[in-house]
């Protein structure tokens, strides 16, 4: 039997990078204290969420992997607590900048990156101004205790990104994320839909789904967002085990037997009835393969 716990965690954040990572620090040191083993933070915690508006300032925000704050922060504390920690931060590569996220495992080094492969384009959410397309593909990390698959918010829309992480041997998805109100239209609350699609990639893949999600009202100029938590941990049928408010800072914690898990997988036969040789269509834009 092999067991892990795992741990969800939500903040709001203000613009002051140090006490982000301070704060982030506090949760991190809660949830291992409670026995989780990997424990997810939000995206982009390190600073308000600027992609409200398009605005060059700050473009500043970006760093290299290996200059970024956060990252070298949370590789001591992940070495200190014995814990893996994907951490989310804005990555500067020359004239590329992605929405990123760095693994590390619980000896402190960093295993790998992923950068966002789902950049969305709209208002309040100005992604595609701040971040190119991410191009390592999807990922999968043998981490101390478990295979971790991890897609970073508008990555969780699709469940191609759940399956193809799960194809490559995840045992856990994790997802963090920053969403909350439609700064043109209050009447638009998305909650019960973000929480559902997460759902349905734990169902289909019989896979427990993390997301971490921000809390608080953040605004620039003319556009407010109300981020609105909720954070949870489901289970491998997409029953929502843990899930947090809409407003409170907090751990989630779960227990997950992953050989228990693996077993239930096989047994249902969903991977084994798969028919890749009928889902080309899934790489087309048009629907229309081309021969």
């Amino acid at each position: 039997m092999r067991t892990v716990k795992v741990a969800a965690t939500q903040m709001s954040c203000s613009g002051n990078i140090e006490e982000n990572i301070s704060k982030a620090d506090a949760l991190v040191r809660q949830a291992a204290a409670e026995g989780a083993q990997i424990i997810l933070l939000q995206e982009l915690f390190e600073t308000p969420y600027f992609c409200q508006k398009e605005k060059a300032d700050y473009y500043v925000y970006a760093t290299e992997m290996e200059h970024n704050k956060a990252v070298n922060h949370f590789k001591a504390v992940a070495k200190e607590l014995k814990v893996v920690l994907p951490i989310s931060f804005y990555e500067k590569k020359n004239y590329a900048r992605y929405n990123s996220l760095a693994v590390i495992d619980a000896d402190g080094e960093i295993l790998g990156k992923y950068r966002k492969s789902h950049i969305p384009d709209g208002p309040g959410y100005e992604e595609k101004f701040y971040f190119n397309p991410g191009d390592t593909g999807f990922k999968v990390w043998k981490t101390r205790y478990a295979k971790i698959g991890v897609g970073v918010c508008w990555d969780q829309w699709y469940p191609e990104a759940a399956r193809c992480m799960a194809l490559m041997g995840a045992e856990l998805l994790f997802y963090p994320t920053a969403i909350g109100s439609e700064p043109q239209d209050g009447s638009i609350d998305s909650k019960d839909h973000w929480q559902m699609c997460m759902l349905g990639h734990a169902a289909q893949n019989l896979m427990p789904v993390i997301a971490s999600n921000r809390i608080g009202e953040e605004g620039d100029d003319d556009s407010t967002i109300n981020f609105y938590g909720s954070s949870f941990i489901a289970g491998p049928q997409g029953n929502k085990i843990k899930e947090a408010g809409r407003s409170e800072e907090t751990v989630l914690v779960a227990e997950f037997d992953l050989d228990q898990l693996e077993t239930q997988r096989i047994e249902w036969g969903i991977f084994r009835d798969r028919r890749p040789d009928l889902y080309k269509i899934i790489a087309t834009y048009d629907g229309e393969t081309l021969q």
